[in-house]
């Protein structure tokens, strides 16, 4: 196609959903569902069956899609200060589900009080949690009944919806014994115990739920959940264009005194190299996400007109310097330590010749009947506390893992256990900004991490009370030398060698968000300020993080926008939520 030449129009539909991943497939379903015509543009490929992409279908397998560049964008960060000018891995998902299909399957709502703060605090009209309870509802299919031990469906809990949810304690079918271990263990360390984090407590240790299908064994993705419904529908006008890669948003400007119009997509087909468009007659929806979205609202050319104009972005649609801001992000750093009991996941985790048929037979099991330890995320239990008397709801959360990992790939060839320590709310904020006006140039991610004195404490805070609850006497008879920090390393006193080895050690958690924040670049319907007929429908608009993992309420906020679009909502729901009630005076 020469320059001068514009694109053929290949499809006119009354939707475009650009990105397949956990927003974009609820889209599809919702828009298909209620009779609208729908094309979706996903740059990567289509996630098939339980053999043909296991890496992604299989839970214990997160490692593998998490480092597998068939369906990863593979990103990294610029160097970052705060961590001694490293470069961070950030996976994004490039594949049906996106993210949903090569993240670690924990199901995190978030606190109440999030939700809350977003309406009360951040211009966020109707997002409070009473408007986006029923959503969580609608989308989730759980397993069980109340994870508190009542006979009686939950209050807090959906049971019909597509999202398969999971809870192997609930279930009765926990993979390890060290997962108990640490919930007495934070008993013993005069935390609450609570069964239900997605419920009425997140506060105390407890279970962790999962998106994983109980009835096969297998991820239950955004893809699975929402997405293949769709495709199996035959009455669903759903016409997906995989390997695509949308280029910028088409605008009508030929009217002045209006604002643009969103009329189209130009694309990319990735196979070929063939440039088109696509047309939508009602909107164009960006849910690419937090990279993603920031990234194609300024090549279309919609962000800070000067530096767009550096990066040769001529046409300019309009001036936001908040699009590509606000970049919000956990952290995330392993305590290890050896565990004296052949009780950890080595045996079948560590590639060694030793154990190499408990590997294998551990695979078999989980193809043929979707059981066994591969069935699980190996996140099974965990914590949200706070790290001081004065906050009012969990700022730390733990993950916890019955093995210790080495890079990205591998485990520890010994007996061992690790922790995740992370806190929830950092006060640093980074950016998304154009590297290139090249579309398949990834963008500079940078979300300054440990950018303030305060996150640098909380940080230190959370390792300190996590290492204090692993010395607790539960732990006694499996607890054997610590490997992370290194044992020389007096965690209780040392505040220098614990923060260096925060900032040589600590990842992402994954959790990139707020870049087309509500209430800085779209409104609380998700429409981006300055043009007509144009969404975006993502993490990248929570005005902040959630308390926890991202993918519940970015679902969450897709089945509530999808009906927004429609013209409808559910009614509120108001249940109560707890806070301790000597918060300002106790940290536990």
């Amino acid at each position: 196609m020469s320059k001068l030449s514009k694109p053929i129009v290949k499809k006119v539909t009354d939707y475009i959903v650009v990105g397949a991943g956990s927003a974009g497939c609820v889209l599809s379903n919702r828009l298909t569902e209620a009779g609208h015509s729908v094309s979706l543009v996903e740059a990567g490929k289509k996630d098939v069956g339980r053999w043909d992409s296991w890496t992604v279908q299989m839970p214990a397998a997160l490692t593998y899609s998490v480092a597998d560049q068939r369906y990863n964008w593979d990103f990294h960060t610029v160097p970052q200060k705060g961590l001694n000018n490293r470069r961070v891995h950030q996976p994004r998902g490039k594949v049906f589900g996106g993210s949903s299909s090569i993240n670690a399957m924990v199901y995190v709502r978030g606190h109440a009080l999030d939700l809350e703060r977003w309406e009360k605090e951040e211009n966020a009209k109707g997002w409070g949690y009473a408007d986006c309870l029923p959503y969580f509802k609608r989308a989730q299919g759980f397993t069980g009944l109340d994870p508190n031990g009542s006979t009686e469906k939950s209050p807090y809990r959906g049971y019909d919806g597509p999202l398969k949810v999971t809870n192997y304690e609930n279930a009765g079918s926990r993979t390890n014994i060290l997962f108990d271990v640490l919930e007495k263990a934070g008993g013993e360390a005069g935390y609450p115990i609570t069964k239900d984090t997605n419920g009425f407590m997140q506060e105390g240790f407890g279970p962790f739920d999962m998106t994983i299908d109980s009835k096969s064994g297998q991820r239950c993705s955004a893809a699975a959940a929402y997405l293949h419904p769709a495709i199996n529908n035959p009455a669903a006008k759903l016409d997906i264009h995989s390997t695509t890669l949308m280029r910028k948003v088409v605008f009508d400007k030929e009217d002045s005194g209006k604002k643009p119009r969103a009329i189209g997509v130009e694309c990319e087909d990735l196979s070929t190299g063939e440039i088109f468009e696509l047309h939508a007659e009602k909107e164009v929806i960006l849910s690419l996400g937090a990279v993603g979205s920031p990234q194609a609202l300024m090549l279309s050319g919609i962000g800070d007109t000067e530096k767009l104009q550096k990066k040769g972005i001529a046409d300019i649609v309009h001036h936001n310097p908040q699009v590509g801001a606000n970049l919000q992000d956990h952290l995330e750093v392993y305590l290890q330590y050896l565990c004296t009991q052949p009780v950890s996941l080595y045996p079948v985790a560590a590639w060694t010749v030793r154990h190499f048929h408990e590997r294998v037979a551990a695979g078999v099991e989980w193809f043929i009947r979707g059981t066994g330890i591969c069935a699980s995320n190996q996140f099974e239990t965990g914590a949200f506390i706070r790290t001081d008397a004065g906050v009012e709801h969990p700022d730390i959360q733990y993950h916890f893992i019955p093995g210790c990992v080495v890079g990205q790939l591998d485990f520890l060839p010994h007996h061992g256990f690790q922790i995740h320590v992370g806190t929830l709310r950092p006060t640093s904020r980074g950016s998304i900004e154009l590297d290139s006006n090249d579309p398949k140039q990834a963008p500079l991610i940078d979300p300054n991490f440990l950018g303030t004195e305060k996150d640098m404490e909380d940080m230190r805070k959370a390792v300190r009370l996590a290492d204090e609850v692993i010395q607790q006497p539960a732990f006694a008879a499996y607890k054997g030398d610590r490997l992370a920090p290194e044992p020389q390393i007096d965690v209780a006193t040392n505040d220098d060698a614990i923060d260096d080895w925060i900032r040589n050690s600590s990842h992402s958690a994954y959790h990139l968000s707020c870049t087309c924040a509500i209430g800085r670049v779209v409104d609380e319907n998700g429409s981006v300020d300055g043009v007509d007929s144009l969404r975006v429908v993502d993490a990248s608009i929570m005005p902040s993080m959630t308390s926890g993992n991202l993918n519940a309420p970015t679902i969450m906020l897709a089945e509530k926008l999808s009906d927004n679009i429609l013209g409808k909502s559910l009614p509120a729901e108001h249940e109560p939520w707890y806070v301790a009630k000597d918060w300002q005076t106790k940290q536990r």
